[in-house]
């Protein structure tokens, strides 16, 4: 596998029941780029990133043929631990969903479940994560509150700490900001252009300004299908599928 490449997959087809949502998917996700994900509801975005980190396998009676790699590792194999890549491969939902812990717990508690106790290094990657996260300065406090207090885009950046703090690799970020104002989106679209630089980001978002603004590449779903995959600013200057152009200029979707 190409070294730029993060994260392919190939020849993906994906099921629930008898219902194909996935049809023959070839897709790139390179290092240290944001690969943004457009289309319209229901056309299987949501579906498509869920592979990287085996999320769909927690649904019952799904499917899946062809192959997802990782750092040209084949994910499914049956020797290829879940939870492993489930602390790889992060993932930020639509709706922010703090734990219903402290400030401080959230961060911790993915720390403490992989076995870390040394409470001295726990404090300095809590610190850390929140710095990373754009979050320290309007929490630093308050770590000993309940997370739930904190406003929806500061959930929602405390969930992006929360992922940075088990050394993840990938973020996958699903309708980061669905529920949020235009100001905390903006905040999210700023520290998504930080954390390019160490990770590598892919964002599923109905909102065709914020993939031209945050992403080096574009995605076009269709029913389940790829319409076009490239470079971002060649897709919505210049897209070479009339589907893709009838998207992006508003006539359906």
């Amino acid at each position: 596998m190409d070294s730029d490449i993060k994260m392919r997959a190939e020849r993906v087809n994906f099921f629930y029941g008898s219902s194909q949502a996935l049809k023959n998917v070839n897709l790139n996700v390179f290092k240290n780029k944001v690969t943004a994900l457009i289309g319209p509801s229901g056309c299987g975005k949501s579906t498509f990133i869920r592979l990287f980190n085996r999320m769909n396998e927690l649904v019952v009676n799904t499917r899946l043929t062809g192959k997802i790699y990782i750092d040209s590792q084949d994910i499914n194999l049956p020797c290829i631990d879940a939870v492993d890549i489930r602390r790889r491969v992060g993932m930020v939902f639509q709706k922010p969903n703090p734990f219903p812990k402290s400030i401080f717990d959230n961060i911790a508690y993915g720390l403490r479940v992989n076995g870390i106790k040394d409470k001295d290094f726990i404090e300095e990657k809590v610190i850390q994560t929140l710095k990373k996260a754009a979050l320290w300065d309007e929490v630093k406090c308050r770590l000993n509150e309940s997370a739930l207090g904190l406003s929806g885009g500061q959930q929602q950046r405390l969930c992006i700490a929360r992922c940075l703090a088990v050394e993840t690799e990938v973020i996958l970020f699903d309708e980061p900001c669905a529920s949020l104002d235009p100001i905390s989106t903006a905040k999210i679209e700023e520290l998504i252009l930080e954390l390019k630089k160490d990770y590598t980001i892919v964002i599923v978002t109905h909102n065709m300004q914020q993939a031209a603004r945050v992403s080096d590449y574009t995605g076009f779903f269709l029913l389940g299908e790829l319409i076009e995959f490239g470079k971002t600013k060649e897709i919505f200057t210049a897209p070479k599928d009339k589907k893709t152009e009838d998207y992006i200029t508003g006539r359906f979707g």
